[in-house]
């Protein structure tokens, strides 16, 4: 009798030692992208979709080439000529290791189109994916 008591305390006591602990917390669950991996999947889709898909006159002589899926730690994408997507690249947009900031460079930079790739890029980079700049 005193041993099924003891046993119904012990049970008792776990119980409310239990109901006593804090409920454990939800964490978020990391995707596994370094933050370099992040912003180029964000200012990609946003140029892929206003420069390349849309058939902005601007653009029309070029060509994307993804390379985010680098084993390098540097994701990026090039335009190159339309006509010649083997050829050597005209723009370059990448981000390094595990920051978010991206960089911009290559000949159209120093074209007239220069000033709205590098707004286009800040706008992207900062989350706001619209095609134009609002006034």
């Amino acid at each position: 009798m005193i041993k099924s008591k003891t046993i119904v305390l012990v049970a008792a006591a776990g119980l409310a030692l239990a109901s006593c602990q804090s409920t454990p917390k939800s964490t978020p669950v990391p995707s596994g992208k370094s933050a370099s991996l992040l912003a180029m999947e964000q200012v990609a889709i946003a140029a892929h979709k206003c420069w390349i898909a849309s058939k902005d006159p601007a653009f029309k002589q070029y060509q994307m080439a993804n390379e985010l899926n680098s084993f390098s730690g540097t994701p990026r994408f090039l335009l190159v000529p339309a006509k010649h997507y083997g050829g050597k690249p005209l723009l370059v947009v990448q981000a390094q290791g595990n920051s978010s900031h991206v960089d911009v460079f290559g000949p159209l930079m120093n074209d007239p189109l220069g000033a709205r790739i590098g707004s286009d890029i800040a706008r992207w980079q900062a989350g706001n994916p619209a095609c134009a700049a609002t006034a």
